[in-house]
């Protein structure tokens, strides 16, 4: 049985433990271990359970430790695992955090498999690029994906209120979520969760601007007045009732089982695409997938289609070829990728997506729908992001709920966003 490790067993250093056969090829005289180390829900650890356990029946002789956490939880886990140097096999890497754990020395090296044990010619390109740092490709992307807003889509029509479009602007978007909350169908209950610390949905909107969140030479690539008029933005929702107020939002951990939509507060929430599939397994009204709302009418989008996750191989590990198999298996194995679906974004190897299209359900499907139907909404993969990028994304919440409490008004926020982010990112 898999388990998730709470927070309270993150802070006390304990850990249940998975243990179950995996993928070799080859015959073990003695058992091989791999340990692997992942955010996410249930569902995703159930998903990731079922195909160790194809690797268990076509291939005995190999185990794997497997433990998973929640977003929050996992990197500290994670920081302190590799700086104890009891790091996992197998780590599941993001986007935000790739070049810093690259350049610490932490992750294997992945070229030199290439071609004979990672099979991925038939991937995107730019997804690849997107896991490599200095030159060196150190993850695999498990499948792409983009930001969106989850719609209780329940919620919604019981107000009276229309689903957003990819047209609808950031003004309308806030009437509606008002309208939401005056219509008072459910008792507590607001339009909108609060979005001001949610990094992602910052860099949709500094996009659509016409900027980002960093420079390709990692520095900040907004300034005070940006961040200033981010946090007025939610403030003024806030103070109409559009957005859950502050003593709400504080209870969201930034995973799915404390977001405001679901725990029943609000009727949308800002997530990745893939993880419409977890936000719907714990929620009874149906949950469909937005783009995010449009700076005005004549606004470009601010999206681009991401990695949504990568898999990487320790550079402790004992046996990184073997480590690479099982990231080979993940990724291109046709009955793999019927287990797994699109929970962690849309497969990026051109073969695997035709083989599973046809058994997609209608949550894959959307999911797979709304990434490949983003259009002109959806722009380039920007560089990955700096070391500190980590703690950039921390500053912003810690910043946000601050001037959500009124600790600070929106140009203190600003000024101390970008200020704090400055610093965090000249430490290099």
């Amino acid at each position: 049985m898999t388990h998730r490790i709470s927070r309270r067993s993150v802070l006390a250093g304990g850990a249940a433990l998975l243990s179950y056969a995996a993928f070799a090829p080859r015959a073990f005289s003695e058992e091989a271990r791999l340990r692997l180390l992942w955010w996410g829900s249930q569902t995703r650890a159930d998903r990731t359970n079922k195909v160790s356990e194809l690797f268990k029946a076509a291939n005995p002789g190999v185990s794997i430790n497997g433990e998973f956490l929640g977003w929050s939880d996992y990197w500290p886990r994670l920081a302190t695992q590799v700086a104890g140097g009891n790091a996992p096999d197998i780590i599941q890497m993001d986007y935000r955090y790739i070049v810093e754990y690259a350049r610490r020395g932490a992750l294997a090296p992945l070229d030199s498999y290439l071609g004979s044990v990672l099979k991925v010619e038939d991937f995107d390109q730019v997804q690849i690029k997107g896991g490599s740092v200095d030159g060196k490709l150190y993850g695999i992307s498990l499948g792409a994906n983009s930001t969106a807003m989850m719609v209780n889509t329940v919620a919604f029509e019981e107000a009276g209120v229309d689903l957003p479009t990819p047209a609808t602007t950031w003004d309308e978007l806030a009437r509606m979520g008002i309208e939401i909350t005056k219509a008072g169908t459910r008792k507590g209950y607001y339009g909108l969760s609060d979005g001001s610390g949610v990094e992602p949905l910052l860099e949709n909107w500094l996009r659509q601007r016409g900027k980002a969140l960093f420079t390709a030479d990692g520095k900040i690539a907004y300034d005070a007045n940006d961040g200033a008029e981010w946090f007025a933005m939610w403030q003024k929702m806030r103070d109409d009732k559009a957005c859950v107020p502050a003593d709400i939002q504080a209870l969201d951990q930034f995973n799915i089982e404390t977001s405001p939509l679901s725990l029943g507060k609000a009727a949308t929430s800002y997530a990745h695409s893939n993880q419409l599939v977890g936000y719907q397994a714990i929620n009874k009204d149906k949950i469909v997938l937005r783009s995010h709302a449009l700076i005005g009418k004549d606004a470009k989008g601010g999206h681009y289609r991401k990695p949504s996750m990568f898999f990487s191989v320790s550079a402790k590990s004992s046996d990184p070829e073997l480590g690479a198999k099982y990231v080979n298996f993940f990724v291109k194995d046709p009955d793999a990728a019927k287990v797994l679906g699109v929970e962690r974004g849309v497969p990026e190897s051109a073969s695997v997506r035709d083989a599973l299209a046809p058994s997609l359900d209608d949550l894959g499907r959307a999911a797979l729908e709304y990434v490949s139907g983003l259009g002109a909404l959806a722009g380039e993969l920007p560089p990955p992001p700096p070391s500190g990028a980590g703690e950039a994304e921390l500053a912003l919440r810690r910043v946000a709920e601050q001037v959500a409490f009124g600790q600070l008004d929106a140009k203190q926020g600003g000024e101390t966003l970008v200020d704090e982010v400055t610093q965090i990112l000249s430490r290099g």
